[in-house]
């Protein structure tokens, strides 16, 4: 009955506003254009709302230019024409309209239908912040916080978040839970950035959710709550963010995010690697390498391998170097296995110096090197790789590329065997005997202090 009363007054009311309307009413045009632009009460017609709203325009009526200029951003109506979409967001924008201002703001940032300016763009959204439009706010606190059209200034950039976010705008409250994360113009708390991250994420802010997410998966300010930290992961994840996605896919193969269910962790972890996830690419990559919770499958490892690569990622050229060298779903072949060990390499990835050093070395891929490898396994001991380490030492003991010192052979031995290496405890009683006293007691020296350099360990 109410339902049927409000049908029947909501019809009364449009005939009203037609009627107006046709007689040259501003407001009702204004109005009447709402009514098909937005279909609740007649059949969506955006040509007619277009018409009506032209005609409110047309008149001065800014709420009208302002969704006039919605209409021609959109081609709702009308054919797409971000030039006249600035118009009529400039006519309303001069009138005081805060979302024209901010509207017009936005086309200034992009560049669309005016010459870009982040200048322009600042003063807009400048406009419509000062009349408590809490999505200008926000976007002048990002200008504020990337230093888009004014210098970065974090204190300028919390103030105009904190007052958008008090308003309830969940963009500018994740931007304020992320700064107190980073301790970005404020202290870093991770309580404050949880209050803020808990409001973003109640009205469905995909960020703010995955970092909640996060936060009880980690323990990272509040007790660890695996379960509670994978209901907020699936939300964010449902909603296509991809790291969570990936947090969640390894929080649910881990059995710690509820029942244990690989192959509802591997479709989250498919679905993140499918976005370009990197790490998610190379877990995949990893996973159908070595057979560990799939079927083994080398041309799907190296597939997902290749999509890490090719953003750059050290540890997946890492992989499809080592899948070259060692005919791994693909021909052996050297030279293919150099190329990628190489851009890994001069990432720093210790694993590739090493291995790169080791081509050098055997002229396997590359032309014979000694020096060069010397550098390589230099780069990958210096990064206290094990192997790099006992590598360089044997290079060092026997003058290859390099002049002979048993000493500090002797000393890349011992941190090479601390490391764990097997051979390295062998090779360093070896060269030890050749060593005076004097001389072993130099190396032991040199190795504390490396490791009191390098790795902090207490010098004793």
């Amino acid at each position: 009955m109410q339902r049927q009363k409000l049908s029947r007054d909501s019809y009364q009311s449009y005939v009203w506003f037609r009627r107006a309307a046709e007689a040259g009413d501003a407001y009702a045009q204004f109005n009447l254009g709402l009514i098909y632009k937005k279909g609740d009460i007649v059949e969506r017609d955006d040509g007619t709302a277009f018409h009506w709203l032209h005609k409110a325009s047309s008149q001065g009526l800014a709420f009208a230019q302002n969704n006039l200029g919605a209409l021609y951003y959109k081609g709702r109506g009308v054919a797409r024409d971000d030039a006249a979409a600035a118009y009529w967001f400039g006519r309303a924008a001069a009138q005081g309209d805060p979302s024209a201002q901010q509207n017009l703001g936005q086309l200034y940032r992009k560049g669309r239908g005016v010459e870009q300016s982040d200048i322009a763009a600042l003063g807009w959204y400048y406009k419509a912040a000062e009349q408590g439009m809490p999505s200008a706010q926000n976007l002048l606190g990002e200008c504020y916080l990337h230093g888009r059209g004014a210098a970065v200034n974090h204190q300028f950039a919390m103030a105009w978040f904190r007052k958008a976010a008090v308003a309830g705008d969940a963009k500018a409250q994740l931007h304020l839970g992320l700064m107190y994360q980073q301790g970005m113009g404020v202290p870093a708390s991770e309580s404050q950035a949880l209050c803020w991250f808990r409001q973003a994420a109640a009205q469905g802010n995909a960020v703010a959710q995955r970092e909640l997410g996060i936060a009880y998966a980690d323990g990272a300010g509040v007790r660890a709550e695996p379960l509670r930290a994978a209901a907020w992961l699936q939300r964010a994840a449902g909603q296509g963010d991809s790291t969570a996605q990936y947090r969640l896919a390894v929080l649910l193969a881990s059995g710690r995010g509820g029942e244990h269910d690989e192959t509802i962790a591997l479709d989250w972890l498919r679905r993140a690697g499918e976005q370009a996830h990197v790490d998610a690419q190379i877990r995949l990559g990893s996973m159908y390498a070595d057979g560990c919770g799939v079927e083994r499958d080398q041309a799907r490892a190296r597939m997902w391998f290749e999509r890490a690569a090719a953003q750059g990622a050290p540890a997946a050229q890492f992989h499809l170097g080592w899948m070259h060298a060692n005919g791994l779903g693909v021909p052996a072949d050297d030279a293919v296995a150099a190329g990628w060990y190489r851009q890994a390499a001069e990432q720093g990835n210790a694993d590739a110096q090493n291995n790169l050093g080791v081509l050098y070395a055997g002229g396997r891929g590359v032309a014979q090197d000694d020096a060069m490898a010397v550098y390589w396994y230099r780069q990958a001991a210096e990064r206290d790789h094990p192997l790099g380490q006992y590598n360089l030492g044997a290079m060092i003991d026997q003058g290859r590329g390099v002049t002979r010192d048993a000493v500090l052979a002797y000393m890349w031995m011992l941190l090479a065997a601390a490391g764990g290496d097997d051979a390295a405890s062998k090779s360093k009683s070896a060269i030890g005997r050749t060593l005076s006293p004097a001389e072993i007691g130099k190396a032991l020296d040199m190795f504390h202090r490396w490791q009191v350099e390098r790795r902090g360990v207490p010098h004793r």
